[in-house]
């Protein structure tokens, strides 16, 4: 199967079901954002510290690509079988969160990125990935998007900080307190 079709080259590209859009389209960009996610989400599946975490960050990347084909589909597509999100999905990362933070102090003060870059990567990903949930947002002001897409990801840029935090506390890393400048 050739990966180049050629049929991109004058600045449009096709939705689940046909129709041409321009690749500057909002629902192109906000499914591009979570295409970028999902790559950051594998890196940060990659470091070692995460290696008790691969599966859940793989299941993780497995609802990004589903959320992808949700957004890359025409509005009522009924031709096409996409894969949907569950009430299971969004419960899965709290209850991963809530694991996490039962070895974690009770934060007192906002955490600063960094000390560590694979603390960093996962600053990333969280970051990438509340800028998919405006964008996801902002398509569902023009269109309806299932909800489900915007609970999602909503939880999952919540379940990157406190897995950012988990990732410190494994790695031996203070977190880096932000005290605001001193009048």
């Amino acid at each position: 199967m050739k990966i180049y079709t050629k049929t991109g080259d004058k600045g449009t590209t096709s939705l689940v079901g046909g129709t041409r859009v321009s690749k500057a389209d909002l629902r192109i960009d906000t499914y591009g954002t979570v295409d970028e996610l999902n790559s950051y989400i594998g890196l940060v599946r990659d470091q070692e510290v995460n290696a008790a975490r691969r599966d859940f960050l793989k299941y993780i990347q497995d609802r990004l690509f589903t959320i992808g084909s949700i957004l890359a589909s025409e509005p009522d597509n009924k031709k096409h079988f996409i894969p949907d999100l569950h009430e299971e999905d969004i419960t899965a990362l709290e209850l991963a969160m809530d694991e996490m933070n039962t070895e974690l102090q009770p934060m007192r003060a906002f955490i600063l990125p960094g000390g560590h870059p694979s603390v960093s990567f996962a600053h990333v990903a969280r970051t990438v990935c509340r800028r998919a949930e405006r964008l996801v947002i902002a398509l569902n002001e023009a269109e309806t998007v299932e909800s489900e897409v915007i609970r999602y990801l909503n939880r999952l840029s919540d379940y990157l900080f406190v897995l950012s935090r988990k990732m410190a506390q494994e790695l031996g890393i203070e977190e880096i307190k932000w005290a605001g400048r001193k009048k």
